[in-house]
């Protein structure tokens, strides 16, 4: 499930920090899910606060993962990036739903790198998982 529902808001606090692969990652517990992102360097300032939104604010969330209990992740080309003109690009593809995180990676980049227009392979930015508990 496709969910670009992503809107541009207040700059948030950041929770939790960590490296995987090399990128820098922030994690936080929201509700009933973990948010994860992947702090790459080519991400501006308004694409971080727009993926910072999804880990601080339930509605937004809730817009980016409609099933709760489901995986889900974004995926995003370095070259085309996220967020152009105070609009998402094309490229930058969220799927939700899934049944668990391999699928939803695997799913979002694989949309990704159909819809991106640059040399450059796309990336996950954001991991969503339901928590344990």
């Amino acid at each position: 499930m496709r969910s670009m529902a992503l809107a541009l808001a207040l700059a948030a606090a950041t929770a939790g920090g960590g490296e995987a692969g090399g990128v820098a990652t922030e994690s936080a517990r929201l509700g009933t899910s973990r948010v994860t992102l992947h702090v790459h360097p080519f991400l501006t300032g308004q694409e971080l606060t727009a993926l910072r939104l999804v880990m601080t604010n339930e509605e937004a969330l809730k817009a980016f993962v409609p099933v709760a209990g489901s995986y889900a992740a974004m995926a995003v080309s370095p070259d085309d990036g996220f967020i152009r003109n105070g609009a998402p690009v094309a490229s930058a593809v969220a799927m939700a739903g899934l049944p668990d995180a391999a699928g939803a990676a695997s799913a979002a980049l694989a949309a990704c790198d159909a819809a991106r227009k640059a040399a450059a392979a796309c990336v996950v930015v954001l991991e969503v998982a339901p928590t344990k508990d």
